[in-house]
């Protein structure tokens, strides 16, 4: 809240139980919205911290919360513990007073000095004493830094030598929240062991330490093989802390593998040397007659103005500058984080420096996983490195693609190669190829030629021959979808070229789609329906059969499988066993409103949206009674596969949640005391208590490792009780 002075009011502290606590409210996949709970208020992430130097002083601390609504900032313990002056105004007034900010206070503890000028003259159990002693929000241990020139066997010790002082820091720091570096240099196994080691400790957030070299070298792949080796062994419940990176360009990439804070005197550091920052690089005041980006900053000055002013105030003015650009573009990826686009974002991002595209192309391109379009693949072969062995690769990346949600709202706008490897779009394929069965065994007939809605064009056809023993497939730029899934995203509605829809299909390609789905050896019949003029006689033709009447009710039936199928695990017979003589009710353009069994139950209804499927409470039932195995008594926190057959996975909640669960409240973290494996965010579980008994219907907001961990928030938002 701003007051009529331009200044705003302090935060709120937040409730004594909540401290330290950290929750999600949006997520994309790894990227998250968070609030960490702190006693100077409630932090949103992903955020920047700006480093303030207690010395110097370039945008007053107190400037930064009134005009830029900056919630923390980061300041360096060691620096104030060394001068007298500032350690005694620190001790007697705390220094949230010393350096007049009223938000959060995070501060380092001395490690990036040793790292700078090879030593620091205090111990570990000191620093974290006085950090409390002054009054910090968030206090870090004194790690041991590492190197990308460290060995493996010093790199070790090092991180051997950080976990030892983990809990010696822990309880020096009386309470107060304080960080756990990861450490581990350049070695992913490292990075994982600290990552494990750390994360069996009371931390309450994570840096990952040791990568401003890196960054500072551009070695951005490494720095993506950093983030992945530790993320996906970190306790998520957890913030996660890039020590010393504040460049925008990284951002997006960072955030969408679950970065949640960034701290950098980058801001200050580069105007110094009169360079500017923005989202695809840097730039010298020196080099342009215009700006980049329109900041409130200069909007007043030209380059030549600024580039006159005397060293101090241009150092001022760009700093601002460097600072607003920077927000910008952290607001601009929380933002995408909500509107479900951070991956785009970092797709185009990525294109901006050759660096930055190397890392990315390492991250999302791997051989043994390729199985798009062979014309789409010119740029992976390109970039492919010979010789370099991934390691633990495919098990990161199935971390990353495990969290993702899909289907989605909206258009899957068009980005070329990259498009294939957006983790919501490779989670929706192996989902498909998971859990889709085919039914019949007859020849493959695939549509081509034109772009959805597929059933104005050919939907009076596939009702006439729906009752052959012939599957049925459209050929979309993200693979092959059978017919009952004709309306799902990502597959309906991709925005792009005309030129994606007019291809003919490839016969090698088509053989791979195929086989992951489960069918070899059949003849294949493509139907170009670019052209719907006497479509019906040539696939009458093709198909060397007479005109046949239409079977509405059993296309209808066929997509209500396969969605069940697919999208909630039910298994194929039982599926079929479901649709068995049900009825339906239609929407005004012909698709399909809710679907009512035999004995008038409405169980499901299409969402027309995105192509999902909703199940009613009624169908909960019928669905909960179909169950096979025993109630999950844990958690299984490591599979990625996804359990065909086995139906939507539960999770299930404690005594205290029941009764609020059954009458339609959601489900917190804290309350969950098991789930299955399979559970992921986006998809619809089943609610029960430690008996079975179904309480709820909902959608999980969470992996089975964030329902293990997480103690605050939203774990299952529940649609409908069951009581």
């Amino acid at each position: 809240m701003k007051w009529q002075d331009g200044t705003r009011s302090n935060p709120a502290k937040c409730r004594e139980k909540d401290t330290g606590r950290f929750e999600i409210v949006a997520r994309d996949g790894q990227a998250r919205i968070g609030k960490l709970h702190t006693e100077h208020g409630i932090l949103q992430t992903p955020c920047l911290l700006p480093v303030i130097n207690p010395n110097i002083r370039t945008i007053e601390p107190r400037e930064m919360w009134d005009k830029y609504g900056i919630q923390a900032l980061i300041t360096n313990s060691y620096v104030i513990w060394k001068h007298d002056k500032l350690k005694d105004k620190a001790l007697a007034e705390g220094v949230h007073s010393l350096i007049d900010f009223p938000g959060v206070i995070m501060t380092d503890s001395g490690t990036f000095q040793s790292y700078v000028y090879g030593d620091v003259e205090v111990g570990v159990e000191e620093i974290v004493k006085f950090q409390n002693d002054i009054g910090v929000d968030i206090a870090t241990m004194l790690d041991v830094f590492t190197r990308p020139d460290m060995t493996f066997s010093e790199v070790e010790k090092a991180v051997d030598e950080t976990v030892k002082r983990g809990q010696i820091s822990i309880d020096a720091a009386n309470g107060t929240m304080i960080n756990g570096p990861i450490q581990g240099g350049l070695f992913p196994e490292l990075r994982a062991k600290s990552a494990v080691e750390m994360s069996a400790l009371d931390f309450s957030i994570h840096p990952i330490g040791g990568i401003v070299p890196i960054m500072e070298q551009q070695k951005y792949r490494d720095l993506v093989k950093i983030m992945l080796a530790c993320k996906s062994n970190l306790s998520p419940n957890r913030p996660v802390h890039m020590f010393g990176c504040g460049h925008p360009m990284l951002f997006p990439m960072l955030v969408a593998l679950g970065a949640d804070l960034f701290d950098s005197a980058a801001y200050v550091l580069f105007a110094r040397d009169g360079r500017i920052l923005t989202p695809w690089g840097t730039e010298r005041i020196s080099e342009i007659e215009e700006w980049p980006i329109i900041m409130p900053a200069i909007c007043n000055y030209s380059p030549a103005e600024v580039r006159a002013m005397d060293k101090q105030e241009r150092t001022i003015l760009l700093s601002k500058y460097n600072l607003e650009v920077t927000l910008q573009e952290m607001s601009r990826c929380r933002q995408a984080v909500r509107d479900g686009t951070i991956w785009r974002l970092a797709e185009r991002r990525s294109h901006e420096h050759p660096a930055l595209r190397e890392a990315f192309l390492w991250m999302v391109t791997n051989p043994a996983r390729s199985t798009m379009d062979p014309l789409l693949l010119d740029e992976i072969s390109a970039s492919k490195e010979t010789g370099e062995q991934r390691g633990k690769w495919e098990e990161n990346w199935d971390w990353l693609v495990n969290s993702q949600h899909s289907p989605r709202n909206g258009g899957e706008s068009w980005g070329g190669i990259d498009t294939h490897h957006r983790p919501h779009v490779e989670i929706a394929r192996r989902r498909l190829f998971a859990r889709w069965k085919s039914r019949k065994s007859g020849d493959v007939i695939i549509f081509h030629g034109a772009s959805a809605p597929w059933r104005e064009r050919v939907g009076d056809l596939v009702e006439r021959i729906c009752s052959l023993d012939n599957e049925i497939f459209v050929q979309t730029p993200l693979g092959l979808v059978p017919w009952g899934l004709e309306d799902l995203n990502p597959w309906a509605h991709i925005e792009g070229p005309d030129w994606l829809w007019k291809r003919k299909p490839d016969y090698a390609w088509v053989q791979r789609e195929l086989s992951r789905l489960g069918i070899h050896d059949r003849k294949i019949i493509t139907v170009d329906i670019s052209d719907t003029e006497d479509l019906h006689n040539r696939v009458f033709d093709l198909l060397e059969i007479k005109a046949m009447d239409r079977t509405p009710e059993l296309k209808k039936r066929a997509q209500i499988v396969d969605k069940l199928c697919v999208l909630n695990n039910v298994d194929l017979d039982d599926a079929i066993e479901l649709c068995k003589d049900s009825t339906f009710v239609m929407s005004r353009t012909g698709r399909i409103r809710n679907m009512i069994d035999a004995e008038g139950l409405h169980l499901f209804s299409p969402r027309l949206a995105e192509g999902g499927i909703s199940i009613t409470v009624e169908g909960a039932r019928k669905l909960h009674a179909l169950r096979k195995q025993s109630t999950p008594t844990g958690f299984i926190t490591d599979d990625y596969s996804f359990h065909p057959g086995e139906g939507p996975a539960w999770v299930v909640v404690d005594e205290d949640a029941e009764p609020f669960v059954a009458q339609g409240r959601n489900v917190m973290h804290g309350f969950v005391l098991a789930c299955d494996p399979w559970t992921r965010p986006g998809e619809i579980v089943l609610v029960v208590n430690s008996d079975g008994k179904l309480l709820a219907i909902g959608r999980s907001q969470s992996t089975a490792k964030e329902l293990s961990t997480f103690t605050k928030g939203i774990a299952i938002k529940v649609r409908e009780g069951c009581p």
